[in-house]
């Protein structure tokens, strides 16, 4: 039987020999043009509507932010200059760098900025306690404003950039008037990159250009902080569904930089000596198999632990990244390893017990309609834990509709709140940046809110909530940590999602290309290619 690397060197050569129109058979770019195959397609181009890595991925080159996360989580200013805060710590004062400009040739002024930063905390799910705290916003003149607090909030600073640190993106304020739950439809931000309109190609490419009129900070890059100097023409972004043809190309020298490539090919290029096997993601991170609580049957408890008590994390983690050297159990909420990485009262939840999850399936409401599971196709690891979960939902009982598209549809689709058939879901599967993920604060899957706009899944648990924000507005850390704990034994009471294990991500790119910043998600700022 051919291997999949011998299909994947053949069909290069036979596509460069008859001039197929493959994505893969192109001239070799010039050394001022970045090709990177995404880890899957975006879809989503607007940053108030989607975290998505994608997407976040998208809006980091394009938008700016007031403040942004070095590479210790740590908030610098970024689009601002200077500011101060009143002694009683409820007015801050923001005045913008000079000379910022969007892609356009307009000014950014504050009107942009508090437009942005409105729609933004309607949004952003974990910024609901800072927006429940805004008293107001006051542009001064066009380069400062005010925000007015209620009460003090100790993370003003760390969340103005967005609970993920590119959710605040300011751009213009006829985009920023868009209704918020209505995507925008100019891409025009003041960021280091501007999306290239006219060589947008859904399914195939995605191009963006480097902004001449950009003003990079002076201090050296740090995670999202920094100076983000671009130091290539133009980035672009090659959709590649199939990691095998991806892995080739990245060989052949036909793109430079694989994002978030499929592990079980890794080895194939391990050896190469002109491939760098690199890490971005300053830490681990882990999989999740997300409940929507919205809709039977898994707005029953039982239900939910039922699936629980079924997952083996070592069938998960073998099946969508393999070796287990990039991989771990861990049954920690806010990532094993972090600050916050207590695995309290999941001890339960260790072994599978078919029997016990049997049980509390006919225990539960189940009626037996068909759990629809939507999922990624194009991205291996999604699909193989996928099909992990319709084995472990038939071993247990449940029927299993499964309906796997590209990432991009998935992502879209698991934010409709609509039934499962028609056109809603009930199970996913994803993974996110750790960072974010590794604490109570910026964490979006474990925020319980009832109000229906926290993370996708839309968990329900007051309690739950109640302790997350006693945990916010305390400021003495052992305290905190004794919340934590309490905090951590609720959720694996309560099930908003089941931890499926934790990983390292590795990327990979040519050893021509240099610079490759850590941070949360990845950058295309201070990369060169020679």
């Amino acid at each position: 039987m051919i291997s999949r690397r011998q299909f994947t060197q053949t069909a290069l050569s036979f596509a460069a020999a008859c001039g197929l129109p493959a994505p893969f058979a192109q001239a070799q770019p010039a050394a001022r043009v970045l090709r990177v195959v995404p880890q899957a397609e975006p879809l989503v181009f607007d940053p108030h509507q989607s975290q998505a890595n994608v997407t976040s991925v998208h809006a980091a080159m394009v938008y700016d932010t007031l403040f942004s996360w070095d590479a210790d989580m740590v908030p610098r200013p970024q689009m601002v200059e200077t500011y101060s805060k009143s002694d009683d710590k409820l007015t801050y004062t923001f005045t913008l760098r000079p000379g910022l400009t969007f892609h356009d040739g307009s000014p950014v002024t504050t009107r942009d900025v508090i437009a942005s930063l409105k729609r933004m905390f309607i949004r952003d799910t974990q910024n609901q306690i800072f927006a429940a705290a805004l008293a107001g916003m006051e542009a001064v003149d066009d380069r400062t404003f005010t925000l007015k607090l209620k009460t003090p909030f100790n993370y003003v600073e760390f969340l103005l950039g967005g609970s993920n640190g590119i959710a605040g993106s300011i751009m213009r304020e006829k985009e920023a008037l868009t209704d918020p739950f209505t995507p925008i439809k100019e891409i025009v931000g003041s960021g280091p990159f501007k999306f290239n309109t006219a060589e947008y190609r859904a399914g195939s490419k995605i191009v963006y250009d480097k902004f001449a009129g950009y003003i990079p900070r002076k201090e050296p890059a740090s995670g999202f902080a920094g100076g983000k100097v671009v130091k290539v023409d133009r980035v672009e972004l090659n959709v590649m569904p199939d990691a095998a043809i991806a892995f080739g190309a990245l060989q052949n020298g036909e793109v430079d930089f694989l994002d978030g490539p499929s592990l079980d090919l890794i080895p194939t290029v391990a050896s190469n000596s002109n491939i760098v096997v690199g890490e971005v993601w300053p830490i681990e991170t882990y999989a999740v198999l997300r409940f929507n609580h919205l809709h039977p049957p898994f707005n029953d408890l039982k239900a939910r632990q039922a699936v629980a008590h079924a997952v083996n994390q070592a069938d998960y983690m073998a099946a969508a990244y393999g070796d287990k050297k990039y991989w771990r159990e861990c049954y920690g909420y806010w990532v094993c390893g972090s600050p916050n990485g207590t695995e309290i009262g999941s001890d339960a939840f260790r072994k599978p017990d078919l029997d016990k999850a049997r049980q509390l399936l006919k225990e539960s409401s189940y009626d037996g309609r068909p759990v629809i599971l939507i999922g990624g196709s194009d991205i291996p690891a999604y699909q193989a834990m996928s099909m992990v979960t319709v084995d472990i939902l038939k071993k247990v009982g449940f029927n299993v509709d499964l309906q796997l598209t590209d990432w991009g549809t998935a992502a879209a689709r698991r934010a409709k709140k609509d039934p499962p058939a028609q056109g809603g879901w009930n199970i996913f599967h994803t993974s996110a940046n750790g960072a974010q993920l590794a604490s109570p604060l910026t964490s979006p899957s474990t925020i319980t809110t009832c109000d229906g706009k926290n993370f996708v899944g839309w968990p329900c648990d007051q309690v739950e909530e109640d302790m997350r924000l006693e945990y916010i507005r305390e400021s003495d850390p052992a305290k905190q940590k004794a919340l934590v704990e309490k905090m951590h034994a609720r959720l694996w009471e309560f099930l908003p999602y089941i931890p499926l294990g934790q990983f390292k991500q590795p990327f990979l790119w040519r050893k021509n290309v240099t610079g490759v910043v850590k941070a949360n998600t990845l950058v295309y700022w201070n990369i060169e290619k020679t």
